[in-house]
């Protein structure tokens, strides 16, 4: 398992570009914007993660700024945590068999999110090409919020 990044949404990009980028020292390293979904995400690391976050992409912050406007409460601006694993299915199998929910199956082959008992979500990414569909995972449902 590798840790990726941490994300947390903000209500006003720019603020937090300055505030992140200006003040603290964190550098951009890449950008991705979505028009079908509304979003914004620009991942940051800091100066010394610089290169290696360029060319392994981790570690990072990733900043998600959502286009509609929307209230954060109750933790709501903390996103996850992600983690990049060698086999989703085997990683979820074994959660699985430890009495942990699959709360959004990796049905893709590449994403899957858990959560801690405190209900922090952590995000697993798998490593390279998404794996082929198979099941249980291709028909799962989701279970609870994500």
């Amino acid at each position: 398992m590798e840790y990726l990044h941490t994300m947390v949404r903000v209500s006003d990009l720019d603020a937090s570009l300055d505030f992140y980028c200006d003040k603290l020292g964190l550098v951009e390293i890449s950008r991705r914007e979505s028009e079908r979904g509304r979003f914004t995400l620009v991942f940051l690391a800091a100066p010394g993660d610089a290169e290696r976050a360029r060319s392994e992409g981790a570690p990072m912050l990733e900043l998600t700024w959502n286009w509609d406007p929307e209230t954060y409460t109750g933790g709501r601006n903390f996103g996850h945590l992600a983690y990049r694993v060698d086999d989703i299915y085997a990683t979820c199998q074994r959660l699985m068999d430890a009495g942990i929910t699959i709360n959004r199956p990796p049905r893709d082959g590449h994403m899957a999110f858990v959560r801690s008992p405190d209900g922090i979500s952590i995000e697993l990414l798998q490593a390279g090409d998404p794996l082929p569909e198979q099941e249980p995972w291709a028909s799962m449902e989701n279970t609870g919020t994500w």
